[in-house]
């Protein structure tokens, strides 16, 4: 954990006050949250099942991005009833359902160029 008083974080704390992408951005930033969104979003949405599908993501920080994600509150975690054990599910908020076109769009952006598509300088308007 940083220190609420480090340099860091109040440097995060005044680019988030500036512009709300970069609080945005620090909301899914990280290796694994988009892809957890996003298969959330197509029904992995138990722990086991978000793992199977990641398979190169360990439980421990498949752990706590869901757990960033939560505090974040693009996803809540609901108890499975009459299940033994406990189960829980994540499901994503309208934050997070609102998310997902965002995630597709910047995923075809980057299939875009990853396919080659010529970059160019633009003129100056």
């Amino acid at each position: 954990m940083r220190k609420e008083n480090s340099t860091q974080a109040i440097n995060e704390q005044f680019l988030f006050q500036v512009c709300e992408l970069n609080s945005a951005v620090a909301m899914i930033s990280g290796r694994w949250k988009s892809q957890i969104v996003y298969s959330i979003s197509q029904g992995n949405n138990r722990f086991h099942l978000l793992k199977k599908e990641l398979p190169n993501i360990s439980e421990q920080v498949l752990g706590r991005q869901l757990k960033e994600l939560e505090t974040h509150a693009v996803i809540v975690k609901k108890e499975i009833p009459e299940t033994v054990p406990p189960g829980v599910k994540y499901v994503l908020t309208n934050k997070g359902l609102d998310l997902i076109p965002i995630l597709e769009s910047l995923c075809d952006w980057g299939k875009t160029y990853a396919e080659g598509k010529e970059i160019s300088v633009c003129p100056m308007s």
